[in-house]
């Protein structure tokens, strides 16, 4: 009888673990500036590079990122930031003008004037 304890024990410990990290996976999809299947591996590679984000695709006709990642790893605020950084224009960051003028010229998209900040 003793015996059944520890087991009892590790599987609730076990149940809780998982209950836990399903909870904190997050959801997001979001506006990203961009043109072809170039743009898009970039994008995709930059966002699955942020260590705790799980999955990024981008839809190259929407121009829409969705993205699964774990909220106490990340934030849906870095991840823009990050994408912003290799020239990509997100809801709420602006790329730095030098960053993108560095795109490949299929790359460069019709910028938008008003960014959140």
């Amino acid at each position: 009888m003793k015996n059944k304890y520890p087991l009892l024990i590790f599987l609730i410990f076990f149940l809780l673990q998982s209950l836990t990290i399903k909870d904190s996976i997050l959801k997001a999809t979001f506006q990203v500036s961009g043109n072809c299947m170039m743009c898009k591996t970039k994008i995709e590679k930059t966002a699955r590079s942020i260590p705790g984000v799980k999955s990024a695709k981008w839809n190259v006709n929407k121009q829409r990122l969705k993205v699964k990642f774990f909220s106490e790893k990340t934030t849906l605020n870095r991840i823009q930031k990050e994408i912003a950084a290799v020239g990509y224009d997100t809801e709420m960051y602006r790329a730095a003008d030098e960053i993108y003028n560095l795109l490949h010229y299929c790359c460069k998209y019709e910028r938008k004037q008003t960014y959140k900040k």
